[in-house]
């Protein structure tokens, strides 16, 4: 029998504004699933691996197949478990088998390697009493976020821009039927730079055309315009634009960075897409190997899967970990904005995030 126990919990949230991007125009509620990992010494102890796994119908998953494949990768990680918590060394040794033990179980299913990997990081950084950088051995110091703001009309964008206006660069979802005005709109009411995410919903010529009203905009990079599996549009896209193309539906999982090498000059990862923090932090460091510019990106997650990717923010270029940010209650606190709006890494053991205790009704 094994001797790790994993509890799951779907989580349901609604976004403080609708979040609508153009491959998805529902954007009313974030689907989540929060893991808990630890062994019955654990348990006495009082410790638990907390991880995240947000399941994106793009990418083949669900809440359904992150419950039907979580106990095979627990499985495939049970024969390390005796390692995380030993020496640092042997510890990364042990995280790093295990999440490759989860690859050779199954291919893909990258929400649910994820939230298994961040768990087991959480836990054997909380039994080595170190936060997860330090396990990681990365720096505290990280880039600031940026904000994104979903499809919409351009005043309502217009508004929530003028709304974020503290933060450092804005994201703005584009794919809609005004691109051009939404991005006039932000321009009215924000001066820093602006990043456009077109979630593969331009065509070519579209994108070759508006290139110069971009630039006048002050846009600083344009990411995914094309499908995942046109690079060669993407490719013709750069060769044409001083502004960087960004994959991120094109780059999912390490073995993706050889072949976008020539095509774009900025790659995005994300940890609920390549499986968790260890293999995050791999994928950053080989791109940065590639010669490309490293963007951070995130799904609509709580601060359980923002704290772990931004234990991984010193590799990246860009940030944008804002997903706690869009949602209108997060369940998890500990993870704060510095007033540079840089995410303060915890000091303490693990993640430094725990489940919000509901305030006591006032009496009546």
């Amino acid at each position: 029998m094994s001797s790790l126990r994993i509890e799951t919990e779907t989580l349901e949230i609604p976004f403080r504004d609708p979040f609508r991007i153009a491959r998805d125009m529902s954007g009313e509620v974030a689907v989540t699933v929060v893991a808990e990992v630890s062994s019955a010494a654990d348990r006495e102890r009082g410790l638990r691996g907390t991880g995240e796994g947000f399941p994106d119908t793009y990418y083949g998953e669900t809440t359904d197949t992150m419950a039907a494949v979580m106990p095979l990768l627990l499985e495939a990680v049970e024969p390390f478990e005796p390692s995380l918590g030993g020496t640092l060394r042997d510890t990364r040794v042990a995280l790093t088998s295990a999440s490759e033990a989860m690859d050779a179980a199954i291919r893909h299913h990258g929400a649910a390697k994820c939230a298994v990997d961040i768990a087991l990081h959480d836990l054997a950084a909380r039994r080595l009493g170190v936060p997860v950088h330090e396990l990681l051995g990365l720096s505290p110091d990280i880039p600031p976020t940026d904000f994104s703001i979903g499809i919409d009309t351009p005043d309502l964008v217009g508004q929530r821009a003028a709304r974020a206006a503290r933060f450092p660069a804005l994201k703005v979802k584009v794919g809609g039927p005004s691109d051009l005005q939404v991005l006039e709109a932000v321009r009215a009411v924000y001066r820093g730079p602006i990043r456009v995410d077109a979630n593969t919903a331009w065509q070519p010529e579209q994108a070759v055309a508006v290139l110069p009203e971009l630039e006048r905009l002050g846009v600083e990079l344009i990411e995914q315009p094309f499908p995942a599996h046109r690079l060669d549009q993407l490719g013709w896209l750069q060769e044409r634009s001083r502004l960087p193309i960004v994959a991120d539906e094109s780059c999912v999982a390490f073995e993706d960075l050889e072949g976008l090498v020539g095509v774009v000059q900025g790659v995005n990862v994300k940890l609920a897409k390549c499986g968790g923090v260890g293999p995050a932090k791999r994928m950053l460091e080989r791109a940065r190997e590639l010669g490309f510019r490293t963007f951070l990106g995130c799904m609509e997650e709580t601060s359980v899967g923002i704290a772990a990717s931004a234990a991984v923010a010193s590799l990246a270029d860009w940030v944008d970990l804002d997903g706690c940010l869009l949602l209108a209650s997060d369940p998890f606190e500990g993870l704060e904005l510095d007033d540079d709006c840089r995410w303060m890494l915890s000091r303490g053991p693990g993640l430094g995030v725990r489940r919000r205790v509901p305030k006591a009704p006032r009496p009546a």
